[in-house]
């Protein structure tokens, strides 16, 4: 399907998010200076269908092209969309991490495997999977610390289950731990703390907080814009009742 035979189709926060990435890295790139990047970054998250959001980066290279190619808005289909785009199968791209006296992360776009085995021993890790895919529904971290700690970072919406044993350490749960979204992974994660830990906390991804922090300043213009009109029409309130006063003394 391409993109002149949906414009009326009701756009989603994804694509407006995308639209919103293309335009930050033409700012970065100098492609649009900062009055015509603000102008469409607000237009942007006001529109709601595609044929609003397509002509915003009409002459803007696609991310990551090395040419100028507008922004995709194909409907996808369902099943592709939100979690279930994201549980692709097959293998991860990393099974494990190690480090001794050391560190190591997995963040990122990557595919978290059905198991993730991590060993730290007097270091550090971390596991990122606000980006990630995954191989399956369900998936397991399985960590041994020693004199040591694993962060695990998980984006809200993904079930979280803590089944890990801690010897003067400890397995910590993610805070502020809402239900579940439809479709979303679930994250078992179990193991051995010794003298160490794991932690888990829910973060959302720096897009997302750039797409609310953009949303929180358009409602302040929004709400500042309100008061400048309801100033004005009180303002004009008293100048046609000084008017009638006028006209009846005369």
């Amino acid at each position: 399907m391409t993109d002149d035979a949906v414009p009326d189709l009701r756009a989603s926060d994804a694509d407006r998010e995308r639209v919103a990435e293309v335009l930050r890295d033409a700012l970065a790139e100098g492609r649009l200076d900062m009055e015509e990047f603000e102008e469409r970054l607000e237009a942007a998250y006001k529109a709601r269908t595609y044929g609003e959001l397509t002509p915003l980066t009409r002459d803007l290279p696609a991310a990551g092209a090395a040419v100028p190619a507008p922004v995709s808005f194909a409907k996808a289909p369902a099943e592709q969309g939100g979690w279930a785009g994201r549980i692709v199968g097959g293998e991860g791209t990393s099974t494990g991490g190690f480090a001794v006296m050391s560190g190591f992360e997995r963040k990122g776009r990557w595919t978290m495997p059905r198991r993730f085995n991590a060993f730290v021993l007097m270091g550090g890790g971390e596991i990122d999977l606000r980006e990630a895919d995954f191989a399956d529904r369900e998936v397991e971290i399985n960590v041994v610390a020693v004199m040591g700690g694993v962060q695990v970072v998980v984006p809200p919406g993904v079930e979280v289950v803590v089944r890990g044993v801690g010897v003067m350490g400890a397995f910590e749960h993610p805070r502020d731990d809402g239900p579940p979204e439809p479709g979303a992974p679930r994250v078992v994660i179990g193991g051995f703390a010794f003298w160490g830990g794991v932690g888990v906390e829910r973060k959302v991804t720096r897009a997302e907080r750039q797409r609310l922090k953009e949303q929180r300043r358009q409602e302040r213009l929004e709400r500042r814009e309100s008061r400048h009109e309801l100033h004005r029409a009180r303002r004009e309130e008293r100048y046609e009742e000084r008017e009638r006063r006028r006209d009846d003394r005369y």
